[in-house]
Order: C-alpha cells, then structure tokens, then sequence
C-alpha cells in the first residue's frame, strides 16, 4: 500500500466501512461542473440535475451523461418500448443554483412547471426545454446505453448547440454543496 493509504485495520472501524467512508470523501472530492439534462417525453418534460457529464470526443462529437439508475430519467432511456433517444444538456452558470437545486430535489413536479419563471426554449431537434442564461445547450441522440453499477451511463452523439455563452462562471458541485460563485 501506498504512503497515506489506510488498510481499514486502524482507526476502530470495520475494513468495509472504512473503505466505503474513503470511497465516498473521494467521490466528493471530486469537483464537477453541474449540468441539466431536460428530455421531452411526449407525456410530460422531464428534467434532472446531473454532475456526472463529460466530453468524450470532438470528432464525431460525442458527451457521456451518467444517471442514477432507479431515476425516471434513466428508465426514460431504458425502456423497452419506444425508449427516449433525444435529450438536452445544459452546463449551468454559476448564477443558476437554484435551478439546479430545483431540478436536484425528490418528489419534484414536471420540468415545464419548475421551469415557470425561468426564460427557457424548446430544443428544435429534441424537442426537451432549455432554460436560458446557462453556459451552453447542447441537443443529444442516445447512441448507446451501459448499466455500470448503481448508474445508466448514455453515451451521446451532439446533434446541436442551441446556445454558447462568450463569458461566465461555471456552477461547480464540491463536497456535496455548490461552490459560491466569485464576484
């Protein structure tokens, strides 16, 4: 073991609990730009905040979105009848917490109705809502889907960029809070 390492046979917890602790500081101590991923059911818009997104690769332009998978979204994508394939991305301005908040919380209402008050558009090829004011848009096409643990990992052709912003913040998720937005 390496310099610093903790075998869980000090510090008078179990090994697994030890471990499982570590595990989760290290998970939260990995910052993460937030994100909103919106999809246009035909039922209803559904939206969730996710902190887990990542560009995989310019050329074909290609984003990986990871959901939890007992989350609606996630069986959105992963149902056997009529799936959802088209989706979009919003990466948050440091001045949207609250809408990421909104979007975090459980036992949330459908995306048009949280997204009342925000200035918002739908997507021309997804068809999802895309608040305004955040960072960027991008619309997706799900190209393939991975269970990978307790996750539904899409990986995602970008069809579109509805919006790019020349300035702004990033909101930044640290330790389990947003970071405060530098002034």
């Amino acid at each position: 073991m390496g310099a610093g390492a903790d075998d869980g046979a000090s510090g008078g917890g179990s090994a697994a609990a030890t471990w499982t602790e570590g595990w989760d500081g290290a998970r939260a101590a990995w910052a993460g730009a937030v994100t909103l991923v919106t999809v246009a059911d035909g039922r209803d818009d559904i939206g969730a905040t996710v902190s887990a997104f990542c560009p995989v690769s310019a050329e074909p332009p290609l984003v990986l979105v990871s959901l939890m998978s007992g989350s609606y979204p996630a069986e959105l994508f992963s149902r056997p009848d009529e799936p959802v394939t088209r989706f979009a991305v919003t990466l948050l301005a440091a001045g949207q917490r609250v809408l990421a908040g909104r979007f975090a919380a459980s036992g949330r209402p459908g995306a048009r109705l949280m997204l009342d008050d925000v200035p918002h558009r739908r997507g021309p090829a997804s068809g999802a809502l895309i608040p305004e004011d955040g960072l960027a848009a991008l619309e997706c096409s799900a190209e393939r889907l991975v269970t990978a643990g307790d996750h539904l990992v899409v990986l995602a052709g970008v069809t579109g960029v509805p919006y790019l912003t020349a300035a702004g913040e990033p909101l930044i998720r640290f330790r389990g809070r947003y970071l405060p937005a530098r002034l």
